[in-house]
């Protein structure tokens, strides 16, 4: 298959965010309830909206402590990093013609603290982030939002991502689905067409 379309996942894909996003989440938690969550309690909000994850906490005035947690993140923004290779994957895809996109679950302000400071939004055509469209991961409604702004033919477009909330979201909307295991925690749990150990494993396809 020769895919027209790589479309990215943010978290556990491009950008190693993980430490950031689990300590801002476990302080914003203490600072509401005065209760320190184990970090392996918080592990189930990697790959979703923040508010989704709050609701889960049954946290109140979701809106007020998403904008706390946003504001911790920054406070933890040294562990943010990209995952090796990825930058010269996505400049030799960009010598290929390959149109790149990114579908993240974080809203575009939370992307871009933590996203657009490393300097590569523009590899990026389009950018769908938690506000674009009205259902999120593991609903289709971000890659047919995609699909929709591209008019492109689903057949030529891969998802690449690190969690099942990835692969549903993909396969929901006719999309093959890559998983990047660089960044994946759980693997056996998720089925993909294509199971990459590497960001230069892209190339290949």
């Amino acid at each position: 298959m020769k895919y027209t379309h790589v479309v990215f996942d943010v978290d556990g894909t491009l950008l190693d965010s993980e430490d950031a996003v689990l300590l801002s989440f476990q302080k914003a938690l203490f600072t509401i309830q005065g209760k320190m969550y184990p970090i392996e309690e918080l592990h189930f909000a990697l790959g979703i909206p923040g508010y989704d994850a709050l609701e889960q906490m049954k946290v109140d005035r979701i809106d007020e402590i998403l904008h706390l947690w946003g504001d911790l993140e920054q406070k933890f923004a040294y562990t943010l990093k990209l995952f090796d290779g990825i930058t010269p994957t996505l400049s030799q895809l960009k010598k290929e013609k390959v149109k790149l996109g990114i579908i993240t679950s974080r809203t575009r302000e939370e992307f871009q603290s933590a996203f657009s400071p490393l300097g590569l939004n523009s590899y990026f055509e389009h950018i769908i982030c938690a506000e674009d469209s009205a259902e999120h991961k593991p609903n289709a409604g971000p890659m047919l939002k995609y699909l929709e702004l591209t008019q492109a033919d689903k057949k030529e477009v891969l998802y690449i991502g690190d969690s099942v909330y990835d692969c549903d979201c993909a396969k929901g909307a006719g999309v093959d689905f890559a998983l990047a295991l660089w960044g994946c925690r759980v693997p056996e749990k998720i089925s993909p067409v294509y199971a990459l150990k590497q960001p230069q494993d892209i190339l290949s396809l």
